[in-house]
């Protein structure tokens, strides 16, 4: 298979790039410090003449969405910059990746495309405006394109992990519950991918209680994660 992976060079993405690389697939890795394809995924312009310039020479079988950005949880109201950053790098992304990738995959009537999102986007953080939110955009994203495109056999896959061991999560000052370590992490994902499963939230327990919070009523939720955000 011909593979694309953004936020290739670490974490989850680093980890997916050895794995199927591994198994004998072509891997095209995108991330600021690849050697070949390095970008910023919020530079849309550059990665859509990166992504213009691997298709017009490949036919591409499975994209994984995978980039993406979480500053320190605060109580405090974000600076639109970095709210932004977050937005674009997290959410606008996606769909600057997959711009030129998603006509060939309808022409050729298959492909699969995947979207790391995240538990955090059942559940809104009041620390994590940004984050949260971008999250839970992808889901929104991940469920619309799902059926938009399930007419051309192309299967879309929203991956929702809780916590991971990786750089990212290393900066969290907090005690995360089932952490995970990235072996473990990856492991779920790829067999998820394997299964096409449409959406595979993780891990069960901490996955089940978030979407049992996510569905109490709306006084008893704030409640909740107002009293979350004070410890």
């Amino acid at each position: 298979m011909n593979i694309i992976i953004t936020g290739a060079s670490s974490g989850i993405g680093k980890e997916l790039v050895k794995r199927y690389k591994n198994q004998g697939h072509n891997v095209f890795e995108i991330s600021r410090r690849s050697e070949k394809y390095s970008c910023d995924v919020s530079d849309f312009d550059k990665l859509r003449a990166i992504i213009k310039e691997i298709v017009s020479n490949n036919e591409i079988d499975m994209v994984i969405a995978n980039a993406g950005i979480s500053y320190p949880h605060s109580k405090e109201f974000m600076e639109f910059n970095d709210f932004k950053h977050t937005i674009d790098v997290n959410f606008i992304s996606v769909h600057a990746l997959l711009e030129n990738i998603v006509p060939q995959m309808k022409q050729n009537k298959k492909g699969k495309i995947v979207i790391i999102s995240s538990l955090a986007g059942f559940v809104a953080s009041p620390t994590s405006l940004a984050y949260s939110s971008s999250k839970r955009a992808l889901n929104s994203y991940a469920e619309a394109l799902r059926n938009q495109l399930a007419p051309f056999n192309i299967k879309v896959i929203n991956i929702q992990p809780g916590f991971i061991k990786t750089e990212m999560t290393d900066k969290n000052k907090f005690k995360m519950p089932f952490l995970m370590s990235l072996e473990e992490g990856v492991d779920e994902i790829e067999k998820a991918i394997a299964k096409n499963k449409k959406e595979y939230a993780f891990p069960f327990v901490f996955a089940t209680a978030v979407k049992f919070l996510s569905m109490l009523p709306v006084s008893i939720r704030d409640f909740i994660l107002q009293k979350w955000a004070k410890n």
